[in-house]
């Protein structure tokens, strides 16, 4: 079977589209070298440093092993929730202008963040079955962007992304079950949706590219069959004009006003700042077999 690999370039067209263009068409876009060498080279520095617990305490992590590699120190971790709370440097990576003006045009002007997941994936380590991130992080106006920036060379062989084109178009989010497929990390995974899995494509990006795709997008992972990590910074955006309910109001407030404030502006003005902002979530690490984003 010949494999279709997404490339960081748009694909069969002879003349580029634009960004906002390819994202509504297939619900995602790749943003080739996003981020420099350097920059890639200190956010991976930096991943060791939160592993090693030098960044601050990370909720269920194991203590560091005397005398342990760099290597084998980032290796026992899968995944790392909310580093933009450890890392002032994960922080501004989330606001980068290099991801954040990319994302004004897809988004729009008015912009918040309120998740970021740093994964490690070592070698052996399980993907993620299929599904849609807005299953997870649900907003009112169906704007929620993941920002997928590779800190290595993500490759079919080392668990790349892979998507199903288009599927975000209809903006329905499809029934979830429970699996027992020991190649996924995530317990649960989409089904019964009007898509043929041989229409999926691998998204190969460079280190330092980024894949913004679509919250109702389709998409999965598979484990990593190589040699070495395919480590990668994902953070999740939305418009700061919709709000986000992602946990559940207040007693005596009606669900339709729910809105979950522990977030970060990157871009814009925030309508709802006379709310404030919470300090909700704390930076843990992903329990092995019960992946995805908080719900």
């Amino acid at each position: 079977m010949t494999v279709r690999t997404v490339s960081e370039h748009p694909r069969g067209h002879s003349a580029p589209d634009s960004l906002a263009t390819r994202f509504d068409r297939d619900g995602y876009a790749v943003l080739p070298g996003a981020l420099t060498p350097d920059e890639v080279a200190e956010l991976r520095a930096e991943t060791l440093r939160i592993c090693r617990g030098e960044r601050g305490a990370v909720e269920g992590a194991l203590p560091a092993v005397a005398g342990e590699s760099d290597d084998d120190t980032v290796r026992r971790f899968l995944c790392v929730h909310y580093p933009h709370k450890l890392s002032a440097l994960m922080l501004d990576t989330m606001r980068h202008p290099a991801i954040v003006g990319p994302l004004t045009e897809v988004i729009g002007p008015d912009i918040k963040s309120m998740q970021s997941m740093l994964f490690i994936k070592s070698e052996g380590k399980p993907g993620q079955a299929w599904h849609q991130d807005e299953m997870f992080i649900p907003t009112r106006d169906r704007s929620l962007t993941a920002a997928w920036l590779a800190l290595d060379d993500a490759t079919v062989d080392n668990g790349c992304l892979w998507v199903l084109p288009g599927s975000h178009r209809p903006g329905v989010v499809y029934p979830n079950r429970e699996h027992d497929d020991a190649r996924y990390d995530c317990t649960v995974e989409s089904y019964d949706f009007p898509y043929d899995e041989a229409d999926a494509v691998p998204v190969e990006i460079g280190a330092g590219s980024v894949l913004l795709f679509n919250g109702y997008l389709l998409h999965k992972s598979l484990p990593n069959t190589g040699r070495g990590f395919r480590r990668a910074l994902v953070n999740h955006y939305m418009s700061a004009a919709s709000l986000l309910p992602w946990a559940p109001p207040e007693a005596e407030r009606p669900m339709a006003q729910a809105d979950f404030r522990d977030v970060v502006l990157v871009a814009g003005r925030d309508p709802y700042a006379y709310k404030g902002l919470t300090d909700i979530r704390t930076p843990r690490v992903r329990p092995d077999r019960s992946g995805g984003c908080d719900r």
